[in-house]
C-alpha cells in the first residue's frame, strides 16, 4: 500500500524515493539489503547538498567521452539502479551507445528476468542478463556472471551503485571503470578510473546530456579519448570529500 505524501513536505523527493524502493522490493526487483544500501547513499547525498556539484558535472563529461570512444561500452544495472533509474539507464545507453546488462550480487534468474523486463518497459532493447556465458576472474560471488557481448568483452564499463570487489576486479581486467557513487571514500570510488560523486538519476542524466553535446559538436575520437584520459579521479574525490567537510563545519 502506497503512502500519501504531501507535496509541500520538506523531504518530499526523498520520501517519494523511499516509497519507490519499497514498491520495488515488494515487486521482487530488489533484495532486502538494497534498502540498506539506498539509505546509506541518501545519507551521503544529504551531506553533499542533494545537488550535482561542479566536480560531478565534469566527471560526467569525462565519463561520456570514455563511453563514446569505447570499442564496446556497457552499462551494468543492478536491482537498485533499475528500481531508481530504469528510464535514465535507457536514455544514457542511447546517448552513449552503451549496451545494458543486468548484473546482481543476490542473483536469481527470475529476478534477472524481472529487471530485464523493467528496462524493456522503459525502452531498453537487447538487454543482457539471462543466460550469462562468461565470468569475471577473481570473483566468487554471482556478480562474476556476465556476458561476452557485454561486461566481459567491454573495454569501458559504467557501474552505478557498484560493489567494491567487482569494481576492483574489472580494473584488474584493464577495463576503464566508470562509477556512480555518493560515497567518495568507498573502494568502488577509489578503484574506478572516473567516479561521478552524485545521485544515480542525476548522474545518468548528466552523462546523457554530455554525450549529446559531444555529438552535436562533432567531437572526434581523438578529442574524446583525450578528454577521458586527462581526468584526475583522485583530485575529484578530494574535492567531494572537501565539500562534505565544508558542510559539516558550517
Amino acid at each position: 500500500m502506497r503512502s500519501r505524501i504531501p507535496r509541500d513536505h520538506p523531504r518530499y523527493q526523498s520520501l517519494v524515493t523511499r516509497e519507490r524502493m519499497k514498491d520495488a522490493f515488494e515487486r521482487g526487483l530488489i533484495h532486502a539489503t538494497g534498502l540498506i544500501a539506498q539509505g546509506r547513499g541518501e545519507a551521503f547525498d544529504y551531506l553533499l547538498g542533494e545537488g550535482s556539484a561542479a566536480y560531478a558535472k565534469k566527471a560526467a563529461g569525462a565519463a561520456a567521452a570514455a563511453l563514446l570512444s569505447a570499442r564496446q561500452a556497457v552499462l551494468s544495472c543492478n536491482g537498485n539502479v533499475v528500481a531508481l533509474a530504469a528510464k535514465e539507464c535507457v536514455d544514457a545507453g542511447r546517448a552513449t551507445g552503451a549496451r545494458l546488462e543486468v548484473n546482481l550480487f543476490h542473483r536469481t534468474e527470475p529476478r534477472v528476468r524481472r529487471l530485464v523486463k523493467e528496462l524493456e518497459k522503459a525502452g531498453g532493447r537487447s538487454v543482457l542478463g539471462p543466460r550469462p556465458d562468461a565470468r569475471i576472474p577473481g570473483l566468487l560471488s554471482d556478480r562474476a556472471k556476465c556476458h561476452i557481448e557485454g561486461i566481459f568483452g567491454a573495454d569501458v564499463v559504467l557501474v552505478p551503485l557498484e560493489d567494491g570487489d567487482r569494481a576492483q576486479a574489472l580494473a584488474r581486467m584493464k577495463k576503464t571503470v566508470i562509477a556512480i557513487d555518493l560515497n567518495p571514500l568507498s573502494r568502488t570510488a577509489v578503484a574506478a578510473n572516473i567516479t561521478i560523486v552524485d545521485e544515480v538519476r542525476r548522474a545518468l542524466r548528466l552523462i546523457a546530456k554530455a554525450a549529446r553535446a559531444y555529438r552535436h559538436r562533432g567531437a572526434t575520437q581523438a578529442t574524446l579519448r583525450t578528454a577521458a584520459s586527462r581526468w584526475d579521479n583522485a583530485a575529484a574525490l578530494r574535492r567531494a570529500r572537501q565539500a562534505i567537510a565544508k558542510r559539516l563545519r558550517a
